[in-house]
């Protein structure tokens, strides 16, 4: 079934840095790795992953590098320290978010008239 794109907006960010905790990658390397470790649920656009990396350094979250591999220079981001703050305090507020909307699609607990 597929997934409202609406859903994924405000998680970029955080599904990106995560991306980045285990090693430095280049762009094209995130888009295929989101898309492989969501069973292609997720996929971005080079046009949505780019700004995006650019808002990420600006900020100081990400930096970026220039390596030389098979004849072409590609272009790795690495998490920053504040970028790895930045990533635990979102994965903090998506597990609260979600323990929520679980919450009120099981129903909530509610009380009863008396």
């Amino acid at each position: 079934m597929p997934v409202d794109r609406s859903l994924l907006t405000g998680s970029t960010a955080m599904l990106v840095l995560k991306l980045l905790e285990s090693k430095d990658m280049y762009g094209y390397e995130m888009i295929e790795q989101l898309g492989e470790r969501s069973q292609n649920v997720f996929s971005l656009k080079a046009g949505t992953l780019y700004p995006l990396l650019h808002d990420l350094e600006v900020k100081g979250m990400v930096e970026s590098y220039d390596c030389d591999g098979h004849g072409r220079v590609r272009k790795y981001y690495k998490l920053t320290n504040d970028g790895r703050r930045l990533l635990e305090n979102k994965k903090k507020e998506w597990h609260e978010f979600s323990s929520a909307v679980t919450g009120v699609l099981k129903g909530g607990a509610h009380c009863e008239q008396t």
